[in-house]
């Protein structure tokens, strides 16, 4: 359906003539995807929702006490607590979550480092009468205001940071370190993800299209580059345990890390098996001078002698991790921060590219004029819009592109047939649609089912 239905940008050229231009009207002449977001962006529940099953999915975290930069008082936020109920409790009993773009902190660009609780807003890192704290209560037009910044910063930490750097470059790192350290007839060489990470590189001239229309310039993009690098650790690409760092094991409605979960058991699960079959015991991965290699190579070379990066292996199940955090980077991971891309931004209010106004400092009169002036205009809109429309689509050829190669061994080869024919039962039971604010959506669902027609292909290449 999706590809049959032609696809007509969202900015309408009466845009500038409508009484509320951010309002969506289903008399519009849009084909796109994105009607349920363009209908609902606005609302508090939708902009929630988004830090949990957006195109961002991977910076909300359990908060338990307050930074002592966002100086939220009890007295702001009682009316959206239950009757009888204090900020102190809801801390303490973990209903209290924080999503906090700090790696924005000095970046060269137009002011835009945002710090949002849910349903609460501080444009600023630095507490004070110049950076107040936005509050649902106030003026409808600066409460969408302040959540339009909050959503800008969103899209350039996930472009740069959740995006590039970590599936991309990341992946680009394990890629080249198997080149020069392992042989071509080497098992692991043989896990067929270390074969085809490539065919997720090439849309990056794309992906820094999208870049050239943020606030961000050529400076800025390598100053978060390296900021994102000093919190980047091999523990955050563990999928489980990035889920369990930030305190998310329990959060309802998390799609991302219920569909996440399954994918990275079913990677496991496969490379387990292929692991086994060729080691024996943890001393012959502890003598296998090429695995070696190839792991100190990745944290001495390509992430610049990390200690946050193992430089060696001593066991058969710490290999097992190790490969199934690359395998689950570069498929699962890819696709579930990148196919969902035009669904979010295909409506520029839902996350503008740039801020053309700097974010207000004080709770003043904000009207629709000046929000439209802060918004992105028509022509990085239009790029913006292209470029993550293109990177939204999957390829028709990719299974086809595939480099068969095969293991030596029989028993490897009917092994891999075996995971290969449980992926797809699991993949045929889907992802049931989730059912939000009223309606039936499945936000990560289709993301992370090309992950796993992507695993398959994987396997299929054994």
């Amino acid at each position: 359906i999706r590809e049959e239905q032609p696809i007509k940008l969202a900015i309408p050229s009466n845009l500038g003539m409508l009484p509320d231009p951010l309002t969506f009207d289903s008399s519009f002449p849009f084909e796109i995807r994105t009607g349920n977001v363009m209908r609902d962006w606005n609302k508090d529940y939708m902009f929630g929702y988004q830090f949990l099953n957006g195109c961002n999915p991977v910076m909300i975290r359990k908060c338990m006490k307050l930074p002592d930069k966002f100086p939220v008082t009890h007295e702001m936020v009682k009316g959206c607590l239950k009757k009888g109920s204090t900020l102190r409790e809801e801390l303490q009993a973990g209903n209290v979550y924080i999503v906090d773009y700090e790696i924005l902190k000095g970046v060269p660009a137009k002011k835009m480092s945002c710090l949002p609780l849910l349903y609460l807003n501080q444009l600023s890192q630095t507490p004070g009468a110049m950076s107040p704290i936005f509050l649902p209560s106030d003026n409808t037009h600066i409460w969408m205001l302040a959540k339009m910044w909050v959503k800008s910063s969103d899209f350039h930490v996930h472009q740069l940071v959740t995006h590039l750097l970590k599936t991309h470059l990341v992946s680009e790192v394990f890629e080249l370190a198997m080149y020069r350290q392992l042989a071509a007839v080497h098992p692991v060489y043989k896990v067929p993800v270390f074969q085809h990470t490539v065919m997720i590189f090439r849309f990056r001239a794309k992906l820094e299209i999208v870049v050239s229309c943020t606030s961000i310039n050529g400076a800025g993009m390598g100053k978060l580059i390296q900021n994102a690098m000093k919190t980047l650790t091999y523990k955050s690409l563990c999928f489980p345990e990035d889920i369990k760092a930030r305190g998310m094991e329990d959060v309802p409605n998390y799609y991302y890390r219920d569909d996440g979960m399954r994918i990275w058991e079913a990677i496991h699960c496969f490379v387990s098996a292929v692991v086994k079959i060729y080691y024996d015991s943890d001393e012959a991965v502890q003598k296998d001078v090429e695995i070696q290699e190839f792991v100190k190579d990745v944290a001495c070379f390509g992430m610049n002698n990390s200690d946050n990066f193992p430089k060696s292996l001593t066991s058969r199940e710490q290999l097992v991790e190790y490969l199934t955090a690359v395998i689950f980077t570069a498929s699962a991971q890819h696709a579930a921060v990148n196919f969902g891309q035009f669904d979010w931004y295909g409506w520029i209010p839902n996350g503008p590219s740039t801020m053309r106004k700097p974010p207000p400092q004080q709770k003043g009169q904000v009207d629709m004029k000046y929000i439209m002036e802060s918004l992105p205009d028509r022509r990085s809109s239009s790029e913006v819009l292209g470029t993550v429309w293109a990177l939204s689509q999957t390829q028709k050829n990719e299974v086809c592109c595939l480099i068969h190669i095969h293991f030596s061994l029989q028993t490897v080869e009917n092994m891999a047939r075996s995971k290969q024919r449980s992926l797809i039962r699991s993949t045929k039971r889907g992802f049931v649609k989730k059912n939000v604010g009223g309606f039936q959506y499945k936000p990560r669902g289709d993301w992370f089912s090309f992950a796993k027609v992507r695993v398959l292909c994987f396997l299929c290449s054994c």
